[in-house]
């Protein structure tokens, strides 16, 4: 985070009136934190020499230095917002911020039986996410088991062929390890499956359901080849209600490309790692590649070695918010970025 402005009260006017995130600092105490989309009209409400009425804060006679930092765009403020919610508020920060934790998919792959299970933490096994809600999330892994055949159960299971089974059995939606109708290594097969699926975002059975229509038509059984275009038909809706975030938690990378507080640039905010690097302002007026400049400050970005939920809960509030000031591109991996769909994103948010 880049280093703040200061004022004092009576320098109000000199205060730009533009969006920012800011501190008041009494002589004493913690300090007040806020964001606004217009900084000096929101301090002079604030220090302002009218009585205080119902319902406005005021701190006249109380503050004595204001910190502010300028922002171009809602994701350098929330994300500034966040910083400074962490450093001086560590205990009330989800008060402070009211962000939501961000909702992921987890396949136990510790379990001798693996299932699925929706989970706002992350921890051991593999996690794919995020979701844009909790209801999107529960679609998604009621869609995405249809295509297989793993349990659906919570229980930590006790194989018995006189366990009583489930209702998902009885569909043949299950391959029912319960009642010992299949061995661990057949159950832990499927659990692969269901894997490889989650990892290639659906392209594992996809390219195996492509491959038997293909046959299938070729060999003019024309029934059979239906039934597996309807099935490729399924996928792609499978895959699509996970939206544009959800991926493997170690494939979660992309930049956002947003308005800058500087002029003549925008701001690229780099997720690595599943967490926000600092925004950075990337000028419009060099004359160099534009290509070129994004492929140099690229290569020296590393990913972070874990995840932070509050920045991913950050940006699931800014990808899925009716204020989005920016476009969101993302990535598997910083060895295949998307350098052409990134200028053409520059550009528009530029002329904009």
């Amino acid at each position: 985070m880049r280093e703040p402005l200061t004022a004092v009260p009576s320098e109000l006017e000199s205060i730009p009136d533009r969006p920012a995130v800011f501190l008041l600092w009494a002589g004493e105490g913690a300090p007040y934190l806020a964001r606004t989309t217009r900084l000096r009209r929101r301090l002079k409400r604030l220090l302002s020499d009218r009585e205080s009425i119902s319902r406005v804060l005021n701190l006249r006679g109380v503050v004595e230095r204001v910190e502010y930092w300028l922002t171009g765009s809602q994701l350098e403020s929330a994300l500034i917002h966040l910083d400074l919610a962490k450093q001086h508020f560590p205990e009330d920060v989800a008060r402070i911020t009211r962000l939501k934790p961000p909702v992921f998919l987890r396949l136990t792959l510790d379990n001798p039986f693996p299932r699925t299970m929706l989970t706002t933490r992350l921890g051991r096994g593999l996690f794919y996410g995020p979701f844009a809600s909790r209801v999107a999330a529960e679609r998604y892994q009621n869609e995405m088991l249809d295509l297989f055949q793993l349990r659906r159960c919570e229980d930590n299971l006790a194989p018995s062929p006189e366990h009583p089974g489930c209702i998902y059995g009885e569909m043949n939606k299950c391959l029912r390890p319960c009642q010992q109708v299949v061995s661990i290594e057949e159950y832990r097969g499927e659990a692969q499956r269901v894997e490889e699926f989650i990892r290639t975002d659906g392209a594992s059975l996809r390219e195996s359901a492509e491959s038997a229509r293909d046959r299938a038509s070729a060999a003019m059984q024309f029934e059979e080849a239906e039934q597996l275009h309807q099935r490729l038909n399924k996928i792609a809706e499978v895959h699509a209600c996970a939206g544009e975030l959800a991926r493997s938690v170690d494939r979660l990378a992309g930049v956002a490309v947003v308005p800058s507080y500087g002029e003549d640039a925008v701001s690229l905010c780099v997720l690595a790692g599943g967490r926000w690097l600092p925004p950075r302002p990337f000028s419009l007026s060099e004359t160099a590649s534009m290509d070129q400049r994004l492929r140099e400050w690229f290569a020296n970005i590393s990913p972070a070695a874990t995840p932070d939920l509050e920045h991913l809960a950050v940006l699931v509030r800014w990808h899925g918010s009716s204020w989005r000031d920016g476009e969101w591109i993302g990535f598997d991996s910083f060895d295949k970025i998307p350098y052409r769909r990134i200028v053409n994103a520059v550009a528009r948010v530029a002329s904009r």
